[in-house]
């Protein structure tokens, strides 16, 4: 069975929770205690302590995003985050049949109505709405402070830790005696839920093949969509691999290279953020790298030389990307790929010189443009574009900025790019300190 790890406190746990519906599958159920998974895995208080006021902002809107794209009714309560060890341990003392309509009034309480779920009579009143009978939140109530329960949930939240969640949502499924259980985390991966249930072992093509990013939906006439990357990261090559079909939707992208190295130190970053994450969480990213790349069908292997320095590439380009999308994108994917699937070093004139020359670029472009990289305008198109981000509120690479105004991070935000292009517009106003963060 399909397990499905969550702590109400978690808004896109929320999120997840309503999206099992689509499975049409009894899900397992697993409460855990989202802040002892964090310190348990050496994160400390979480993200949500040193986030970046960028990122901050981009997630606030990113769960209201989601929230319309599912159609769910959502609202950040003004409390957030709430403590929610009283509602675990009352869902934990309930009849287990009760669980899914506890779940579902409870994360509603939470995250629709903005109910305080440190209150035993608020917990009560929403379990009361979903139909429980009064004797078993009575029960529950009064058995939610016991021993068993206590060391139920701390039970549950080592047993999380040892499969090596870091946050929540995660789905875990372990159908195969003697093999390792298979983790997905995010509320986000429902068609990746989905072919694990197809028998998708993570380590090669879904079942039915590869499925590149195609959405169904056409761009509004005059959508300007800007795309800020550098080939150094990973996620801004696969996220490239995928740009064709934005163009093909009827935008018109406007490639923007950046320095993300440069962007990072002047928004107060580290320079290589993953690995300044928790173990688990770093090597959960590490392995999804390789899922996206075989979801997709493209290349992928880890560059053994990494970091590189790739001011050279990102010149270059600048100068393909002045020829007209097609020739930027097609350069930027075979520079990115060169380093995330092909072993070269990006750091080297020739490997440079050699990727160009590989091309169907017209006689003698692979010279003239490695020798206009030493222009001083090319240089200070680079350092701009680099400003021009941090001034748009780009945190990181790949990020896509639709009408200089909805700004999405990640290739694995497409389909919200591809939504925003219609004209879907989801953007409340941000609060005063939106300091939340997606465990």
């Amino acid at each position: 069975m399909l397990e499905l790890w969550f702590d109400f406190s978690c808004p896109y746990a929320f999120l997840a929770s309503r999206r099992v519906r689509q499975l049409g599958i009894a899900i397992d159920w697993r409460p855990m205690l989202l802040g002892g998974v964090l310190r348990g895995t050496g994160a400390g208080d979480g993200p949500v302590a040193t986030i970046s006021v960028q990122k901050a902002a981009h997630n606030f809107l990113d769960m209201h995003r989601w929230a319309e794209r599912f159609g769910e009714p959502f609202r950040m309560p003004v409390t957030h985050p709430m403590p929610t060890v009283l509602a675990l341990r009352t869902l934990l003392a309930l009849p287990a049949p009760w669980w899914p309509a506890a779940i579902e009034a409870l994360f509603a309480a939470y995250w629709q109505r903005g109910d305080d779920l440190t209150s035993a009579q608020v917990i009560a009143q929403a379990l009361q709405g979903a139909g429980v009978p009064d004797a078993a939140i009575s029960d529950a109530a009064g058995r939610a402070g016991d021993p068993q329960i206590l060391e139920e949930l701390q039970r549950r939240t080592d047993e999380a830790i040892s499969l090596g969640i870091f946050g929540a949502p995660a789905w875990v499924l372990r159908d195969r005696p003697g093999a390792e259980p298979r983790l997905i985390w995010g509320q986000d991966r429902m068609g990746w839920v989905e072919a694990l249930l197809a028998g998708w072992d993570l380590t090669g093509p879904p079942p039915g093949g590869t499925r590149p990013f195609a959405p169904t939906v056409s761009a509004s006439p005059g959508k300007q969509l800007d795309v800020y990357f550098d080939v150094a990261s990973p996620f801004s090559y696969l996220g490239l691999t995928q740009l064709p079909a934005l163009a093909a939707i009827g935008s018109s992208p406007r490639l923007v290279p950046i320095l993300v190295g440069q962007l990072f130190r002047a928004i107060g970053q580290v320079d290589v953020p993953i690995a300044a994450m928790p173990p688990a969480k770093r090597r959960y990213l590490e392995a999804e790298m390789s899922r996206w790349a075989r979801w997709w069908g493209v290349s992928f292997d880890p560059p053994r030389k990494f970091p590189q320095r790739t001011v050279a590439a990102q010149r270059l380009c600048i100068l393909a990307a002045a020829e007209g999308f097609d020739t930027g994108v097609r350069v930027a994917t075979a520079l990115a790929r060169g380093m995330w699937a092909e072993q070269r070093d990006l750091e080297d004139p020739g490997t440079l010189q050699a990727i160009l020359e590989e091309m169907d670029l017209p006689a003698g472009t692979a010279t003239r443009w490695l020798t206009r990289t030493q222009d001083p305008e090319i240089k200070a198109r680079l350092a701009a574009n680099t400003a021009e981000a941090q001034a748009a509120g780009v945190f990181g690479v790949p990020t896509f900025v639709v009408d200089r105004r909805q700004l999405f991070w990640g290739q694995d935000r497409l389909e919200l790019v591809a939504h925003a292009l219609t004209g879907w517009i989801c953007d409340p106003p941000l609060p005063g300190a939106a300091r939340s963060e997606p465990t």
